[in-house]
């Protein structure tokens, strides 16, 4: 019997010995499920409920080169109503002085519009979850005349739209405090609750919360009603369009955790010990003041982002006094023995913390409040780079657009995790949010990954890059996004430096453009003084008033030269020699970092003739670019006019060892702004293209971050029918100091790297037909080899998933990549053809693609031709539905491939 009360207790026993209780006093409630969503045809039959009138259009122009100018502000009087009275009132929180608060004007816009009324039929909308990008399914406009031209990606984004979604929020929530969250809505979004307007936020890439309470019917059902607004003309990349990330409700007590209410800091680390310092906000809704105690205990957490284990630590335990609507913060400490650091690997281990804050009144738990955080020292040195825990880590980093391919800009936590896992795999160890605030779950990524961070906030200031782009509403808002940005971000131990701006218009502007950067710069300070402050600059030289007012130099460009090597000498434009000296000898103790290098593009696996010389190139049509095809060369010679190849990026920084490292344009291709051929829809920046394949590039980026992994890479392939006898270079990369090529067995010698170089040629490899083979070797020794082939025909698929199980959730993902193939199961390199897909089972084809930039095929299509031998599939479980998917890929004469997956 006593063994029997054993066993019934012991699950019991072991549950209360789980050392974090969860926030259950808190509630946070996933929205993403069950919305309405209808978007007018075009602007012009949309209503009339606008945030704001907007200048008239002038100079749409969508090709303008990445380093043109920035302009000054059109000024435009409002002659109609508009809301912005009444949202602008929403971001007070983030407005420091409370004498400059916005108040809301008497009314209720838009109350008598049919779209915010409970009893509004919107059974004929469409039904959709989120995230929810409306634009990604396309179709693509073609052609210069197009709505929407390259540089936005050829996609609908534009137009104004609606979400609705009932809330059923029961009687026993009276009197508690009702948050709504919306991670990201692209953009210029307002907010009714039961035909009232709450509020809004004009930023698209700004997370905002807004208090639904006073507009609450308790014990019944709520209506929501999301308008959102989206300029044409107002990005230079992809932006996607509506609610694009996750959407909360938040339900508190009356007193509680404010919005991102913990600021958690280290000052003093040792082995032995960490300090912990934890700064708490403390809200009160009531009509009275609130006495509360306040405790913080601090947990390790495991890899599967749970606390493990008891609590390591906990700050005292302290009476507070709230008064009535108004906020309180308090500041304790808590102290960390053998603190487990986090720092990026492979040199260092991403630990993670989680604190976890508990008000209690009268021994009645209120509120308890989780923020994860790390344990590290950060050390920025004008000689010796960036240091993390004591160690000099050189930065190998590159840009990131936000949006995820044929994904479109709707967040994915699992697309992201593969587009860093392939990044750590060449050995990045860095991302610059290009140029935006990111999704907060790609920060829980860089965070449990173990990636650096420059966290990055605006692409323009007052001056417009685009003539509807956010300095539109920079004069009205820039505290505010700020101040939200900063205060949401600043507990991730991943993010290492805050980027307030990027190649700003204000960089033209003389003092007065350096004291609106001090008035950013000083913002930041005042929100996290634990960072330094950034912003990145393509044009402002040393001497110039504003290229000293951030904390660390961010150079795009200027820091291997511009447009300065003898190929380079017939284009205009901003014209600079590598300035990496002149910055250091201005600003000796200040961190240099090339925020953006490279520029460099190409097509996966399309090599053109004849092949450049030097060691970085522009393009045009028989330099490395084909304007009919729309494909630039593979060798990876070549660069947008501002830029350059790898190697010159390469060799500048080894030049310059006090340079910390830098940032690729860009890690991944994008939507939007296809450099050179604003004809495409897509990049040709990236390392990876956008479906995932690696580039050649990836492997010379690879040979230089990963000097330890034993590797060798050659190209081009060796497919040439026609070409017998003609000179065909072939290069080489490789983590080793030597090669040797062989053709058909026969060697064609043995060459070693020189210093500052970072490939090895032959240039003068006329193309027979069979093998070619790439032995490396260091020190000496083998090191590694490889081999190309010269195939036979097509006779097959082969088809490959990144994973064989998914969990049934809509959020899941599988990757399936295709490759045509010849009868010895080789790659066919310059194969296309026409695929057909299948799927069986309780899931659905999201989207396939090639990476092909000029391949105008919507990314839901189930037919796609593949592009020099590769095609990618992507599958998403249905929710709910565990089971097993079998996906069939097809093409006329060759062999099907089938690719079984199992929803668990």
């Amino acid at each position: 019997m006593q063994k029997l009360i054993l066993l019934i207790l012991l699950p019991l026993l072991l549950a209360s010995c789980k050392s974090a209780p969860s926030p259950a006093v808190r509630e946070k409630i996933l929205l993403n499920s069950d919305w309405y969503f209808f978007k007018y045809d075009s602007t012009q039959q949309a209503d009339a409920l606008i945030y704001d009138v907007r200048p008239p259009l002038s100079d749409t122009r969508d090709d303008k080169p990445a380093d043109a100018q920035p302009t000054e502000a059109l000024q435009v009087e409002a002659d109609v109503p508009v809301l912005k009275p009444w949202i602008l009132p929403s971001g007070n929180a983030f407005i420091k002085n409370p004498a400059q608060h916005h108040q809301r004007p008497e009314g209720q816009p838009g109350s008598d519009f049919p779209f915010v009324q409970g009893d509004f039929d919107d059974s004929a909308w469409e039904h959709v979850d989120l995230p929810h990008d409306w634009a990604i399914a396309g179709p693509f406009m073609e052609g210069w005349e197009a709505e929407v031209g390259g540089g936005m990606g050829r996609l609908p984004s534009h137009g104004v739209a609606w979400y609705r979604k009932k809330l059923d929020l029961p009687q026993s929530d009276a009197g508690r405090q009702i948050f709504l969250e919306i991670e990201g809505a692209m953009s210029y979004a307002m907010v009714w609750l039961n035909g009232q307007l709450v509020g809004g936020w004009p930023y698209g890439y700004n997370s905002f919360q807004l208090d639904l309470s006073p507009y609450v019917h308790f014990g019944g059902e709520n209506q929501l009603a999301i308008r959102i607004d989206n300029p044409p003309h107002s990005s230079r990349w992809y932006p996607g369009g509506g609610l694009y990330r996750n959407v909360w409700l938040h339900k508190t007590e009356a007193v509680h955790v404010a919005q991102w209410g913990t600021y958690i800091t280290t000052p003093k680390i040792t082995e032995a010990q960490a300090t912990v310092e934890v700064e708490t906000r403390i809200a009160n809704h009531l009509d009275r003041a609130a006495p509360v105690k306040l405790q913080t205990e601090i947990f390790y957490l495991g890899s599967d982002g749970q606390p493990e284990g008891p609590a390591l630590a906990f700050t005292p335990e302290m009476d507070v006094l709230i008064q009535a609507h108004s906020e309180t913060t308090v500041k304790a400490k808590a102290f960390v023995e053998a603190p487990l650091l986090w720092g990026p690997p492979p040199t260092q281990t991403p630990h993670r913390y989680r604190a976890l804050t508990t008000l209690k009144q009268n021994g009645e738990t209120l509120d308890r409040y989780a923020t994860n955080f790390g344990i590290r020292t950060l050390d920025f040195d004008g000689e010796e780079g960036l240091k993390v825990n004591g160690e000099r880590i050189f930065i190998k980093g590159v840009n990131q657009h936000h949006d995820l391919g044929a994904l479109g800009a709707a967040f994915n936590r699992r697309a992201a995790e593969r587009q860093l896992q392939l990044l750590a795999e060449m050995g990045c160890n860095a991302i610059r949010m290009a140029h935006n605030p990111p999704a907060p779950e790609l920060l829980a990524l860089t965070d449990s990954m173990g990636f650096l961070v420059v966290n990055e906030i605006y692409d323009s200031w007052e001056r417009k890059k685009t003539p509807w782009d956010f300095h539109l509403i920079f004069p009205d808002w820039h505290e505010q996004d700020l101040r939200a940005f900063v205060r949401r971000d600043r507990n991730h131990p991943s993010v290492v430096l805050w980027s307030y701006g990027n190649e700003v218009g204000e960089q033209y502007t003389e003092e007065a453009g350096a004291e609106l950067s001090r008035r950013l710069r000083d913002i930041v300070r005042d929100e996290d003084p634990s960072r330094p402050t950034s912003v990145s600059m393509n044009y402002a030289k040393p001497h110039m008033p504003f290229s000293g007012v951030a904390d660390v130099i961010n150079l795009n460009y200027q820091g291997e030269g511009i447009r300065n090597t003898p190929a380079h000498a017939h284009l205009t434009g901003i014209r600079t020699d590598p300035l990496y000296p002149a910055f250091h000898q201005k600003y000796p103790n200040k961190l240099i970092l090339s925020s953006e290098n490279a520029a460099a593009i190409s097509s996966r696996g399309t090599y053109l003739f004849p092949v450049a010389e030097g060691f970085s190139s522009p393009v045009s049509d028989g330099q490395g670019g084909d304007s009919k095809a729309m494909h630039v060369s593979a060798y990876e010679l070549y660069a947008v006019d501002f830029g350059s190849s790898a190697d010159k990026v390469f060799a500048t920084k080894d030049q310059h060892p006090y340079v910390g490292g830098g940032f690729v344009w860009s890690g991944w291709d994008y939507l939007g702004e296809p450099t050179p051929y604003y004809l495409a829809r897509s990049s040709y920046f990236g390392i990876i293209d956008l479906a995932g394949f690696k580039k050649d590039r990836y492997y010379l980026y690879q040979s230089r971050w990963r000097p330890e992994l034993p590797m060798v890479h050659l190209l081009p392939h060796w497919n040439w029918p026609g070409r017998e006898g003609q000179p065909t270079p072939v290069h080489v990369f490789t983590s080793g100091d030597e090669v040797e090529l062989f053709l058909n067995g026969q060697s064609l010698g043995r060459q070693q790297k020189e210093p500052y170089e970072y490939r090895l040629r032959w240039d003068e490899v006329r193309y027979t037909p069979g093998e070619l083979k790439a032995v490396a070797y260091k020190n000496g020794a083998p090191w590694a080899e490889t081999r190309v082939v010269t195939t036979g025909a097509p006779t097959a698929l082969q088809a490959r998933a990144d994973r064989g199980t998914l969990q049934a959730e809509a959020s899941d993902l599988a990757f399936v990549s295709v490759e045509v193939c010849d009868a010895d199961g080789n790659t066919v390199p310059n194969a296309h053809p026409l695929l057909t897909f299948s799927l069986e089972g309780p899931g659905e084809i999201v989207a396939t693609d090639n990476g092909d930039p000029s391949d105008m095929t919507a990314f839901p299509s189930l037919q796609r031709k593949a592009f020099n031998g590769k095609c990618l599939v992507i599958i998403r479980p249905q929710k709910g539905k565990p089971g097993t998917l079998q996906l069939t890929v097809s093409a006329k004469d060759l062999e099907s491939a089938t690719v079984r997956l199992q929803s668990e």
